[in-house]
């Protein structure tokens, strides 16, 4: 299985990092020993000083697909979460200035939470979700699926034409504005709606 991951894919979170809205979706893998399962504690890595979350809605692929047109793109996935981002921004800003692949800043041991997976029949909409980020009981990052700049529909058929989706495959589709730093010891309560989905420590 792979995660596929979308970067500046919300209004706001482009503004909040001053980089100008993407004319096409964002793409980079993140490979799977990346994930993070069953709420199992993150530890900070020694090679890293600013490790920042990204809070995301994930949807899960339920069948082979290629180049898929957007609106049979739901017949492509069933099951939906939140998940976060991970990424060791000092390296990530550190690469990119140097104008070098930033993998390492995304891509590292256990910088892919995820929570639990439940049926996107659960919502009317994915494309009109409420999601939230809590850590130690404040919310941090919070918005709404409409806030994206490619909808779910879009980004599979995007990703399609270059990557054949396979089941079980993973789509992180972007993160909100509000990213910041974790600290040891911080609690992550991440929700869809008014459902808690994932649960963790910062160790």
């Amino acid at each position: 299985m792979k995660i596929i991951c979308i970067g500046l894919n919300y209004k706001r979170h482009a503004m909040e990092m001053g980089r100008p809205f993407p004319d096409e979706p964002v793409v980079f893998l993140k490979p799977d020993s990346a994930i993070l399962k069953n709420n199992k504690p993150f530890f900070l890595p020694d090679f890293s000083s600013e490790i920042h979350y990204e809070t995301e809605v994930v949807v899960k692929i339920s069948k082979l697909g290629k180049s898929i047109e957007p609106k049979f793109a739901p017949r492509y996935y069933d099951e939906v979460t939140v998940g976060i981002d991970i990424t060791a921004r000092d390296l990530q800003t550190k690469l990119s200035k140097a104008r070098l692949p930033w993998e390492i800043s995304k891509c590292f041991d256990g910088a892919a939470p995820v929570g639990k997976f439940i049926p996107a029949s659960s919502f009317q909409d994915v494309n009109n979700l409420n999601f939230r980020l809590e850590i130690n009981g404040n919310v941090v990052q919070q918005s709404n699926t409409t806030d994206m700049i490619f909808s779910v529909n879009e980004i599979i058929s995007y990703v399609s034409r270059f990557f054949t989706l396979k089941t079980g495959d993973l789509i992180f589709t972007g993160t909100p504005a509000g990213v910041g730093p974790l600290r040891k010891n911080d609690h992550l309560v991440a929700y869809l709606e008014e459902t808690p989905l994932l649960d963790f420590m910062i160790r």
